[in-house]
């Protein structure tokens, strides 16, 4: 069959049960064609493709029938378009025409090969409609407040007719639903139509004596449902059999939606088995918290599938002592579909373009089509295991499609998403060829987080782009954030936002630091015999620290060159500073940073060959992944810790390297990127602009030679946030906003 329906109080009307119903039987029968017909400009239209809970239209006319689109390309179906554009004399030949009339006011509307007016019925007068009349047009008055000039003989009705008979579907087959006066032509073609529930009285009164036009009780999208039972299209059963997924619910009040297991698996004589993490990082440990107290819930992540290991376990224990009503609902994925997934495409095109390396990403439909099947299991995972209200809280950017999925699946749930990459701009996001309907995605949820203001405002500026929205609230970044300090500060940010009727809260949460870890560390018997070691080894000598892994967003070469640079321009500090840069490497399969391996490593070569001396090495370069506790002693005895990623979301590294010199009374300096996230709360860091060579040497010499006393000063600034806004206080801020805005308040 053919639906071909009108959407304000039609399709997009009712309540939010009947339209799930609705949306999920289409979604369920491909066999069902659908197309939209309404007096909205095509560009007003394109954001509801955006919305992922909306199916998509296999056809658009718009423009009161004046536009006719395929409904995946918006390109012009040809055979009709033509003739329509052969019959409109041109917007500003109508404009002209029509100016003398001063009581016509004209729409500032999208609009194509049509002109409308608002005015009063008694305006339109014999003059107005001769005017018309003589640029061979047609006036369509409608809703008591507006007027249309079409092209001669085209109108909903007539251009949904010719469609039909293009596409050679039986007429028998078609059905047509509307609800307001502007929508009687598709009725007057014959078709069997419905008028919902709440429709305008004059098109009831218009459509009461034509036999194949049912008069609905419900209103919106319930009465097309009733409708679909009166004429008898796919039977009673074919509307009833979609609807029993919609109740399913699972036990757990709180699901986590993460890329990673709670714990570690590993295969050992042919067997599956588990173990806590080695090193967990601060994350996993907070989430699992908020299940300490024995509260009943599941956390959602992959796992391979491996056949050779017998069947797949979709339930485990996380840790029974611990967490005992906490299970891992495992979405089983294969060793390709990882691949893809995680390693190629994520990394490939998501991560070059969130950090503003857009050229840098490549774009595969295929690969896209494997992250949409990989975040849609996720989803169901997710459905299966949420209680009635339950909270869903979603992680980072490999799952930005899981909201779209979900909110169909289970329209009850609170959704939360937090983002722990950058967002950027929109002149950058909109690079992705996607974007539409991963903003629509990300505009189901109820709460997403960021980091830092300025990327919750990137988002916001991605999303008006995308579809209308209203900015309904905003809140002042000052105290906590810098405002006009670095590059990534911002003034206010919107906390709320409303588009198509929902609210979704907006929030800047940067994730801190596990305290308790750093101390674990300090108080190791061999952590404080390396820092002793370190320091006999760097005996008359600063120590200059930089410890990131191997990613072009890093900066690692800039900086390199820049310390190159400083020991060519300050050649009485050879023999007295030595940079130690601890490099991690990209997980195995990660070939795109081969070539900057090999840069890194020249560089290294040509610095150490410049400038080595007997019993000095300018530049201590290790490539390998240094376990926490060492990389603490390097933090305990450091003078200067440099980082300085191009672009970056937030930067733990540089909380830790702070937390560690509080801790041990130390009066080490922070020279951190203003292009990363930590820039926007860590008072009391040297700020530098790693994009400017010039600057990164001037300001890592600053942090060399800056007093004691003010070294001292700024480093208590900087651990005073630290202490305050620990990993703990993140989670629980982001659960109590969350939990506020899912009251109303």
């Amino acid at each position: 069959m053919l639906l071909a329906t009108d959407l304000d109080g039609t399709f997009l009307g009712g309540d939010q049960e009947g339209r799930l119903r609705l949306y999920q039987l289409i979604a369920a029968h491909p066999g069902i064609d659908l197309v939209f017909v309404t007096g909205r400009g095509l560009e007003h239209v394109l954001p509801l493709l955006a919305d992922p809970t909306i199916p998509a239209p296999d056809y658009i006319i718009s423009d009161v029938g004046a536009t006719v689109v395929h409904g995946e390309s918006q390109q012009p179906v040809l055979a009709l378009q033509e003739p329509i554009d052969q019959l409109w004399p041109g917007e500003h030949v109508v404009a002209e025409a029509l100016a003398g009339f001063t009581e016509l006011q004209r729409q500032e509307v999208p609009q194509e090969r049509r002109c409308s007016y608002f005015c009063e019925e008694h305006h339109i007068d014999d003059a107005v409609r001769r005017t018309v009349a003589e640029l061979g047009c047609d006036l369509l008055f409608s809703a008591g407040k507006y007027f249309d000039v079409l092209p001669k003989g085209v109108n909903k009705g007539r251009t949904l007719t010719r469609l039909v008979a293009h596409l050679g579907i039986d007429p028998e087959e078609v059905m047509v639903a509307g609800d307001t006066l502007n929508d009687l032509s598709m009725y007057e073609q014959g078709f069997k139509g419905v008028c919902v529930g709440d429709s305008e009285e004059g098109l009831l009164l218009a459509t009461q004596e034509l036999a194949r036009v049912y008069h609905a009780r419900e209103p919106g999208a319930g009465g097309i449902l009733e409708a679909f039972h009166y004429f008898g299209f796919l039977g009673s059963e074919g509307v009833d059999a979609e609807l029993q997924a919609v109740s399913r619910t699972g036990k757990s009040d709180l699901v986590m939606v993460y890329h990673r297991l709670p714990y570690e698996e590993f295969v050992e004589d042919g067997e599956r088995k588990r173990r806590r993490p080695k090193s967990p990082n601060g994350i996993l440990p907070t989430l699992l918290s908020f299940f300490a107290d024995g509260r009943a819930g599941s956390w959602v992540a992959w796992a391979i599938d491996d056949p050779d290991l017998g069947p797949f376990e979709v339930h485990t224990d996380v840790d029974l002592e611990r967490y005992p009503k906490l299970v891992a609902a495992r979405v089983a994925l294969s060793e390709a579909e990882v691949e893809i997934f995680y390693k190629r495409f994520s990394k490939e095109a998501f991560w070059p373009t969130l950090h503003t390396f857009w050229e840098r990403a490549s774009f595969h439909e295929e690969h896209w089509n494997v992250f949409l099947e990989v975040n849609r299991r996720f989803a169901e995972r997710a459905a299966a295991e949420a209680a009635e209200g339950a909270v869903i809280w979603i992680h980072d950017y490999n799952l930005w499609m899981v909201p779209a999925y979900l909110r169909e699946l289970r329209p009850d749930l609170t959704i939360a998403f937090f983002h722990h990459t950058y967002f950027p701009s929109a002149d950058v996001f909109n690079v992705l060829p996607w974007r539409r309907q991963i903003v629509g995605s990300l505009l189901q949820c109820d709460y997403i987080g960021f980091h830092i203001p300025r990327q919750a405002e990137n988002f916001v500026d991605v999303a008006r782009g995308v579809m209308p929205i209203e900015v309904r609230e905003k809140v002042n970044c000052a105290p906590r954030f810098f405002t006009y300090g670095c590059a990534v500060g911002l003034e206010e940010m919107t906390s709320e936002i409303e588009v198509a009727g929902r609210r979704i809260g907006l929030g800047a949460h940067p994730v801190g630091l596990d305290l308790g870890r750093v101390q674990s560390a300090l108080d190791d018997e061999a952590v404080q015999a390396r820092i002793g070691e370190l320091r006999e080894e760097l005996k008359g000598q600063k120590l200059v620290l930089s410890v990131e892994r191997l990613d072009f967003t890093k900066g690692i070469l800039e900086k390199l060159i820049a310390w190159e640079t400083l020991l060519e321009e300050n050649p009485e500090l050879r023999g007295k500073v030595t940079l130690v840069t601890i490099c991690v490497p990209a997980a195995q399969g990660m070939t795109i940073y081969d070539e900057l391996q090999t840069q890194i490593e020249q560089t290294v070569g040509r610095i150490n060959g410049r400038f080595a001396q007997i019993g000095w090495m300018p530049l201590q370069f290790f490539f390998r992944s240094v376990p926490f506790e060492q990389l603490v002693a390097y933090y305990a005895v450091a003078d200067v810790m440099w980082i300085t990623p191009l672009r970056d979301g937030l930067n733990l590294v540089a909380k830790e390297y702070v937390a560690t010199q509080g801790k041990t009374g130390g009066c080490g300096v922070l020279v951190l990127s203003e292009f990363a996230g930590a820039a926007a709360e860590l008072r009391g860091a040297i700020l530098t602009n790693p994009h400017d060579p010039h600057e990164l040497v001037t300001t890592c010499y600053l942090g060399l030679t800056l007093s004691r006393d003010e070294a001292r000063s700024r480093l208590a600034e900087a651990y005073d946030s630290v202490r305050h806004y620990d990993i703990a206080l993140w989670g629980s801020e982001f659960m109590a906003a969350v939990r506020a805005h899912a009251r109303g308040g």
